[in-house]
């Protein structure tokens, strides 16, 4: 068959057209998930599920990539032996964003002994008291828990029947890594916080890895400091509907890609609003705890880690954690330390 030199021309302007089309076609289908809408969060809460990738029975969750190889790793990081503490002190007055405080109360003084009783007034969960959730319980999706704990299983157990605070009760060993959103352009104010709403994307935390010269492995616990303490010691505390800086959905595609056991921050870790549908909920909660088993660190305090990081230009270090030895119970209060 013969063409004419216009014919090839056009046939040539095709090719490129086609080949323009398969790169773009390519490049979509590489595109890196979103969570936008319900539909999205529902397919990452299937796509992202570690649901029986370490047995059915499983209670430790993303906590069993923190293997005694990783702990010999993490403990090599405490070169100068500088411990800091990453808990905030216990909250024991009432305040705009404190509706439960812990009560300590004396009960007894005499020459010999005195005692004290400590009592919450509701529960330590929620967005002021330092605290980490238990893998399954806690938080649930459409009635379940992480590895499919169900909401009749906890009633009849009164409690949580299994994946409960107390299967992490030789503490945790690993390497922490302190990520300073702060120090990413744009993000912070003049005073040095984020202010509620501001939001932390996979993309922030690979540009801080950069920026801080670390990349998250395995059995990592990841750390986001806001500066939301340093706001409340500024500017009083501020209503919990107001919201809070901190972690996008997304992020948990983040954390799967890297293996990463556990995340905190110093708030409630997800960010407030989420710009998510109201039907979402707590989209990382429900991703990080339900789908892929990774616990939860809530409303620590970064200050001082903050400023030892940056001071010797160092954001990794090992980090140690015990809750207490509460069975059946859904998480616990529990004071972190970084070691330098």
């Amino acid at each position: 068959m013969k063409f004419g030199k216009r014919t090839l021309i056009t046939l040539a302007g095709v090719g490129l057209l086609g080949g323009l089309f398969v790169r773009n076609a390519s490049t979509q289908s590489h595109a890196r998930p979103t969570i936008a809408t319900d539909a999205d969060f529902r397919q990452a809460m299937k796509e992202l599920s570690n649901w029986g990738r370490w047995g059915e029975k499983d209670e430790l969750g993303a906590a069993n990539l923190i293997t005694p190889a990783k702990r010999k790793q993490a403990l090599a990081l405490a070169k100068d032996g500088t411990t800091i503490s990453l808990a905030h002190d216990v909250i024991q007055e009432s305040a705009v964003d404190a509706p439960t405080i812990l009560e300590r109360t004396v009960i007894n003084v005499s020459p010999s002994v005195a005692l004290d009783r400590y009592q919450y007034t509701g529960s330590y969960h929620g967005v002021i008291h330092s605290h980490l959730d238990a893998v399954d319980c806690h938080i649930m999706s459409d009635g379940k828990g992480y590895n499919g704990v169900s909401m009749d299983e906890i009633k009849a157990a009164g409690g949580c029947p299994r994946g409960n605070i107390n299967a992490l009760k030789d503490g945790i060993v690993t390497r922490g890594i302190l990520f300073d959103a702060t120090r990413l352009p744009g993000k912070a104010t003049s005073q040095g916080w984020l202010e509620p709403g501001t939001a932390i994307h996979r993309e922030d935390l690979e540009a801080l890895e950069k920026i801080e010269h670390v990349r998250v492995s395995a059995g990592d616990v990841i750390l986001l400091y806001t500066g939301r303490w340093k706001r409340r010691a500024a500017l009083g505390p501020w209503p919990n509907t107001t919201g809070f800086a901190g972690y996008h959905a997304d992020v948990a595609y983040f954390l799967k890609e890297r293996g990463v056991s556990f995340i905190g921050g110093d708030g409630p870790n997800d960010v407030s609003p989420s710009g998510l549908p109201q039907s979402v909920g707590l989209g990382l909660h429900q991703l990080a705890l339900v789908a892929m088993g990774v616990s939860i660190f809530d409303n620590l305090d970064f200050e001082r880690v903050a400023e030892q990081a940056r001071r010797m230009n160092r954001y990794e270090f090992l980090f140690m954690a015990a809750p207490l030895r509460i069975e059946k119970g859904m998480g616990s209060p529990l004071n972190p330390l970084a070691i330098f």
